[in-house]
């Protein structure tokens, strides 16, 4: 499989916004907060300290997802998605990986992520890879978000 991990482009916020919105709607529904971030995703998650990474298979754009910076050295990995015709290929699992491997090499204290518990195959791969549940605050970002996790770097 010919899979790159790239970084954002401003000519692919439009499938960055394809591929979170298609997710959204299979599961749950487009929140205020998502439409904010997606909208703009250059101004709302770059331009304030963020990253977004895609999975470029050949080359098409399938998979995708953002590091929102939340404090310093402390950042959110959120608006991970993959195409539906490319799940089941260990794209997701890659993109974490590559997102871990980022905050090491950039010696961030931690990862955050807000999830939601009928998501069980996604909070298994979390937890393979070392996320803990963590005590979740009351005003949430998502009105989704059951469950909050946290990876430590160091």
């Amino acid at each position: 499989m010919d899979l790159k991990i790239v970084p954002f482009k401003s000519s692919y916020a439009k499938r960055f916004k394809e591929l979170n919105v298609a997710w959204l709607e299979k599961y749950f529904y487009v929140e205020p907060k998502d439409a904010i971030l997606l909208e703009n995703c250059e101004a709302n998650i770059i331009d304030k300290g963020g990253y977004i990474y895609f999975a470029q298979y050949n080359d098409d754009l399938v998979g995708c997802f953002a590091l929102l910076k939340m404090g310093p050295n402390e950042y959110e990995l959120g608006k991970m998605a993959v195409d539906p015709n490319y799940q089941g290929l260990k794209i997701g699992q890659t993109l974490l990986g590559f997102a871990i491997d980022l905050a090491k090499q950039k010696r961030w204290k931690k990862l955050i992520l807000y999830s939601n518990t009928k998501l069980e195959n996604a909070l298994y791969i979390y937890k393979k890879h070392g996320f803990i549940e963590v005590e979740i605050e009351k005003n949430l970002p998502y009105a989704r978000s059951d469950i909050k996790m946290e990876l430590l770097i160091n």
